[in-house]
């Protein structure tokens, strides 16, 4: 079968950067977490002192991305790629929730999402890619030859980031995951540049009562019967 580009959308923290990475493994194809460049744009911003209470934030953000460099690199441990901020590894400090309360605020930013998307289609230019993101499907990609939309239910995602924080050492109460992803779908659902929607020919799944097994079998069907 030829290389196709796989674009996975869907709201925060219902598995998609797992699902990415397992398919990518399986496939030998470049994982991309979009979603990634977003949060260490945020980190850069956050050291910088910036913040969106402040006056002119967004004025100061645009004026600061010339200074931004993004790159992946492939971590053997891992089996995905870790995200560089101007040559350093972010990749931990990205997932802090700090980042998390301020990425959706800096990805609403018309200049910051073009930048960003023209640094995805590049990345994805050669097809043999598993882009996840918030608009792959509907901006990045629209041609891509696999669209899903992945969702599950908010109680679900809580946990599984509330999990995820404390195993790695970060503690957060449950309700400041729960605030913290409620206003996230929001502002990803509503924001006017490239807003977080289905896109008309994606396969929704919903893994609310899925294994990590159970949707990958089922994306690989999937791509079986392209």
């Amino acid at each position: 079968m030829d290389a196709i580009t796989i674009a996975i959308d869907g709201y925060s923290s219902c598995g998609k950067s797992t699902l990415a990475k397992a398919l990518a493994v399986k496939l030998g194809y470049s994982y991309i977490d979009t979603g990634a460049m977003y949060r260490a744009t945020t980190l850069f911003l956050i050291r910088k002192g910036l913040h969106p209470s402040q006056e002119k934030f967004e004025q100061n953000v645009i004026e600061q991305l010339k200074d931004i460099h993004l790159s992946f690199k492939y971590n053997p441990s891992t089996k995905g790629s870790d995200t560089y901020l101007n040559s350093e590894n972010v990749e931990v400090e990205i997932r802090q929730m700090s980042v998390s309360n301020m990425v959706s605020d800096v990805s609403i930013i018309k200049e910051v999402r073009e930048k960003m998307v023209a640094i995805q289609k590049k990345l994805g230019k050669g097809k043999a890619v598993v882009m996840e993101g918030r608009d792959i499907g509907t901006n990045v990609f629209p041609d891509a030859e696999l669209k899903i939309f992945m969702t599950a239910d908010l109680e679900i995602r809580m946990q599984r980031r509330y999990d995820e924080l404390h195993s790695k050492g970060m503690l957060v109460s449950m309700e400041e995951v729960k605030k913290n992803l409620e206003s996230r779908d929001y502002q990803d659902t509503h924001r006017k540049e490239n807003p977080l929607i289905k896109a008309e020919d994606a396969i929704v799944l919903d893994n609310s009562d899925l294994s990590r097994l159970e949707q990958l079998e089922y994306v690989l069907k999937l791509i079986k019967n392209l």
